[in-house]
């Protein structure tokens, strides 16, 4: 196996048509952003039909999974009301995600990226995340 820091835009690449395979296997156009461990924008795609307002949700949510090395939806229940991380998804000019859809890539155990996916339902978005990182994780074994 090799060592990872982050991910490159071959990566990138990999998670994005693992992503796009699973989103077309639902029926669901999506928006699909990679990012590196920083949360820098590596490559994005809006397929077609997906909702043009979901291009910086899923950019926002790659972003908060490798930068916060979080997945979105652990955010979700600790930002309500009288929870500890209450307003947090105003932080950063509100880049914090909070909704289901963004997943830390990991290598190793460490944060190498993120992957965000947005166009469905919470849980659909973060299906099509997880099966961009279940490909790519099936191609580095190789």
């Amino acid at each position: 196996m090799q060592t990872l820091t982050r991910l490159d835009l071959d990566d990138a690449r990999i998670l994005m048509a693992g992503a796009e395979a699973h989103a077309r296997t639902i029926g669901v156009p999506m928006c699909i952003a990679i990012t590196d461990e920083a949360g820098q924008l590596i490559a994005f795609q809006r397929m077609e039909g997906g909702k043009v307002t979901s291009t910086t949700i899923a950019i926002d949510k790659a972003f908060t999974a490798a930068a916060a090395k979080k997945a979105t939806h652990e955010y979700g229940t600790s930002s309500q009301p009288g929870a500890p991380a209450y307003g947090i998804a105003s932080a950063i000019g509100g880049r914090l995600m909070v909704v289901g859809g963004g997943l830390p890539v990991l290598w190793e155990g460490e944060v190498v990226g993120g992957i965000g996916v947005s166009s469905g339902t919470p849980a659909q978005d973060q299906a099509v995340a997880q099966a961009g990182i279940d490909d790519w994780i099936a191609r580095q074994a190789k």
